[in-house]
């Protein structure tokens, strides 16, 4: 497990979902990864729902403002300027979905849409940095893009973040890393027949295969695994709103 007060720009720093049913959804990830929560006031009657481990803040679950959009988890990159970011990733090809906009004193967000298609919110931290805690069960452990053009995903993310992003010679072009300023930082992978380009989330757990049993036992779908990697093993889940998220065990990053 390791702690955290604040991210190096370009680090992955927050996860969250949106629900059509944030009761029944924190009622799922609560039996399964053991989160606890805060409700913070949005408007009347509506909350942003931090879910956390040992008292501090992991990730979160907010209420769907659009019915029309399915429900989905979103993945937050630290920058030190979201106007800049926003303005930058417009220039190499993105579409800004929400404009850089201040959410109270907590910190500034846009929403981009990469050239190939994944969505991405980038954070400019005030009052909220994002995860104290990570790599460990119940925590948010890595991130990856699935894309239907790795060479051309791995150009923008290098312009934008200033990533270092390579290939894993063992992975047979299956995989590149994604390194931010000298530490891994998630991974990229080429979208299967079928999929659609998305940045993908993983959650800690102690053992994948009793976290898939467990999860079927709430109600999702195992889309792939458990799988081995070199670290340990994970597996893609759907739960029961069809999110998409992943649990990975083994060895963890401090």
């Amino acid at each position: 497990m390791g702690e955290r007060t604040s991210y190096t720009p370009g680090t992955f720093c927050w996860v969250d979902l949106v629900s059509a049913d944030q009761g029944a959804a924190k009622r799922f990830y609560t039996s399964l990864f053991g989160w606890d929560y805060e409700d913070l006031p949005l408007g009347e009657r509506t909350f942003y729902s931090v879910a956390q481990v040992d008292a501090q803040p992991v990730a979160a679950i907010v209420p769907l403002p659009d019915p029309s959009v399915p429900p989905h988890w979103n993945c937050y990159v630290s920058v030190e300027d979201a106007n800049a970011a926003a303005a930058r990733a417009h220039e190499l090809g993105a579409t800004v979905v929400l404009p850089a906009g201040d959410v109270g004193d907590s910190g500034r967000l846009a929403v981009i849409q990469d050239p190939q298609g994944a969505l991405l919110s980038v954070w400019q931290p005030g009052e909220h940095f994002g995860a104290a805690l990570v790599n460990g069960p119940g925590l948010l452990s890595w991130n990856d893009l699935l894309s239907p053009d790795v060479e051309a995903s791995a150009a923008f993310y290098r312009e934008l973040f200033a990533w270092t992003i390579e290939e894993i010679p063992e992975a047979q072009g299956q995989y590149w890393s994604i390194a931010n300023d000298g530490n891994l930082n998630g991974g990229l992978m080429p979208m299967p027949p079928g999929g659609h380009p998305a940045w993908n989330l993983y959650f800690g757990v102690e053992d994948a295969e009793a976290a898939i049993t467990r999860a079927a036992e709430l109600g999702a779908e195992t889309l792939m695994g458990p799988t081995p990697v070199p670290s340990g093993r994970f597996a893609v889940l759907r739960d029961p709103e069809n999110a998409v998220f992943s649990v990975v065990d083994g060895q963890f990053d401090p």
